[in-house]
């Protein structure tokens, strides 16, 4: 027999009667098929006996029900990164790969679920692929966002599959494809349903298809040593209207790497492994595995098994209808909760019911569904929905007060167990919950705008929360697929607590005189995504103003001189249209700088310096439990530049010591407010 003699752990080989062998890849003990250096050594048996004894066909496909293969695994990959190994690991991937790629019969890989990174590649190696017509089959190479780029044969293989231009924005976007777009690029070959998808692969088998002619004709034209060279700087052009080539080298690598390289597979390849080996030992790779890392403990905080366990939520009242508290509603309808939204007329509510609409618009591409998800969404003037809800969220502006007479309305209507969750944005909880009969059962939920885009989600405690209400509202944020992190109820809590006295010092330049352009500039080089000055033309300046003052006794913090003046005009930035910028269509019309202007050459440490040192506070404080939820906090709440690896994975790069020397500079040059905070001599600070 075939395999006889041969045991494997991670792959159950099945041959049939017509001819075809069936290799199902099952990774034990673990959820996903993370291609580990086990599974490749498996393989690697299993090709060679494969090429010793040819079948009829050979079909490739998972047991696992969420998917193919997430893609390499990361963990491992790091570990060889510590050591040196990279590239030797590269280079057998690759050899590998080629091995079931040079065997000479039909190779049909049978894709379900999530198929990104090495497990495409794995796919990408067999003649053919089909893959199950299911919302949730997604196709990827999404290195790029770890700093690299497909290593082990795909920057070589798509390319030549699907043609240059379409491999291209795969690779350098990293973003997921439909199994309908997969088809239409010819990624695939053939759509499945899903409880047939075995069946298509193996009839698959006995026809061989060839790809179109007009596909060949792409691939072949546009991988040509004149197309490279006419499309490689239209790529760079593109790349760097969105990156830097200081900050993210990887996919002007991957374009370097791809238009100099010719020859035969193996020259191609060569190149591949030599080029992915050097960038994993950048700082940027680093720290973007950092990051990934970073959003899986995230990921970890809560699951639905916790939310059934602690108490289930299915019914969400959410009341304030305003930006923030209509698109939380239209969020989770979105994601499967039934939603009453609550304002005081019905007026208020309509600008929330049409936002939501634009969103499912947008999202939803099929009617019925989209029709059902605006059937989850109720307007709710009477606040009937507080009686029926396992989870309140007041969303409504900031002042004690308002809130508190709203808790008091609203507690005794609630069911037994449900909760009151403040989206206060920098209020203490301590005080907002100072007067409810059952203070273990409320707690922050505070979302970030825009709602249906920024992942981050902070769960504010109190010194009288119930850590079973905590868990609760973990899960219910992963079952709304967003990212908790758990802080203390201080004012700013994490992330505007970090991020104020950067917009707050931003605006102090600009009143001084310096360019807001100059000053977003400054911010961008860093690696910022957006400028300060941008940011809070975008937030509103009225929002600025109201979070800086609640803030500004508690850190010190003076708000600038003009700032009063553009609020009593009506000019609080880009709903208004004019703010420090003047804004048309949703954008920023920023003016040129003046002819030979030079900002201070400071103005980079201006900015980013309040915000270091307040990270550095914040962890001394305990706000958050340690370093990492405080960069992860950071990066994902702000956009801070992810290939730095948050604040504290910065400070420990550049040197405590050098940062807080920056600190005592700027102190005698501009005042106590940069007066090193408490916790600089942090040991989690430095490596």
């Amino acid at each position: 027999m075939l395999f006889d003699g041969l045991r494997f752990r991670h792959w159950r080989t099945q041959s049939r009667a017509d001819g075809i062998v069936l290799l199902t890849l099952d990774r034990a003990d673990a959820p996903v098929n993370a291609i580990s250096q086990a599974v490749l050594d498996e393989l690697e048996l299993i090709v060679e006996r494969l090429a010793l004894e040819p079948p009829k066909a050979v079909v490739i496909h998972s047991a696992k029900p969420g998917g193919f293969a997430p893609g390499a695994d990361v963990k491992e990959f790091q570990g060889f990164d510590a050591t040196g190994r990279v590239e030797d690991v590269l280079h057998r991937g690759q050899s590998i790969y080629r091995k079931l790629a040079s065997l000479p019969l039909p190779t049909i890989a049978a894709i379900h679920g999530h198929c990104m990174g090495g497990g495409t590649e794995l796919a990408l190696a067999c003649r053919h692929r089909v893959a199950a017509n299911t919302p949730e089959t997604r196709i990827a190479l999404p290195e790029i966002k770890l700093g690299i780029y497909p290593g082990w044969g795909g920057s070589v293989r798509l390319p030549r599959m699907i043609g240059a231009p379409a491999a291209m924005d795969l690779m350098l976007s990293g973003r997921s494809v439909s199994a309908k777009a997969a088809l239409a690029m010819g990624l695939v070959d053939r759509l499945a349903e899903a409880d047939l998808l075995l069946d298509v692969a193996i009839e698959l088998a006995g026809r061989r298809p060839q790809a179109p002619f007009k596909q060949r004709l792409l691939a072949w034209a546009t991988n040509t040593w004149l197309a490279r060279q006419i499309l490689a700087p239209m790529l760079v052009k593109q790349v760097a209207r969105k990156a830097r080539k200081e900050h993210y080298p990887a996919p002007f690598a991957l374009i370097a790497t791809w238009q100099r390289s010719g020859g035969g597979m193996s020259a191609l390849l060569k190149a591949e492994a030599k080029t992915v080996a050097k960038l994993a030992k950048t700082p940027t790779a680093r720290n973007l595995v950092r990051v990934f890392f970073l959003h899986e403990r995230l990921k970890s905080q809560g699951s639905q098994e916790g939310i059934e366990k602690a108490g289930g939520i299915r019914h969400v009242h959410v009341v304030g209808a305003g930006v923030m508290g209509g698109d939380i509603a239209a969020w989770c309808a979105y994601k499967g909760f039934e939603v009453s939204l609550q304002d005081r007329e019905m007026r208020y509510i309509e600008p929330a019911l049409q936002r939501a609409d634009a969103l499912y618009a947008k999202k939803i591409k099929d009617d019925t569904k989209r029709t059902e998800t605006r059937a989850r969404l109720q307007a709710d003037v009477g606040g009937a929905g507080a009686t029926n809800t396992q989870l309140v969220i007041e969303a409504i502006f900031e002042n004690v007060q308002a809130k508190q007479e709203l808790y008091a309305g609203i507690e005794p209507q609630l069911p037994t167990a449900a909760i009151i969750a403040s989206n206060t944005s920098s209020i203490a909880l301590a005080d907002l919950g100072a007067k409810l009969a059952q203070p273990e059962r409320f707690a922050g939920l505070h979302f970030f705008n825009p709602v249906a885009m920024m992942p981050l989600v902070e769960i504010v405690r109190h010194p009288r929360l119930d850590p079973v209400t905590e868990q609760r509202l973990a899960a219910f944020c992963r079952a709304i697929d967003k990212l908790p992190v758990s802080v203390s109820g201080t004012p700013g809590f994490l992330v505007n607590r970090i991020l104020i006295p950067y917009m707050v010092e931003a605006m102090r330049a600009y009143a001084e005189g310096i360019p807001g352009v100059a000053i977003d500039k400054a911010a961008l080089r860093f690696g910022m995504p957006m400028g300060p000055v941008e940011l809070v033309d975008t937030v509103g300046l009225d929002v600025a103003a109201s979070i800086g003052k609640i803030l500004g006794d508690f850190l010190g913090l003076e708000l600038p001189t003009g700032l009063a003046d553009k609020l009593s005009a009506n000019q609080r930035g880009r709903k208004d249209g004019q703010g420090f910028y003047k804004w048309e269509n949703g954008k920023a019309v920023k003016p040129p700088l003046p002819a030979g202007y030079q900002p201070p050459d400071d103005l980079e440490d201006r900015l980013i310096m309040p915000m270091l040192n307040e990270a550095v506070a914040v962890l001394h404080a305990r706000v958050v439990d340690d370093a990492d939820l405080l960069d992860a906090g950071v990066i994902f709440g702000t956009g801070f530049a992810p290939f730095r690896g948050g604040p504290i994975a910065y400070i420990r790069s550049v040197g405590a010591d050098v940062l807080k020397g920056k600190l005592e500079a700027l102190r005698g040059k501009y005042g106590e407010r940069f007066a090193p905070r408490a916790g600089w001599d942090n040991p989690a600070l430095r490596d």
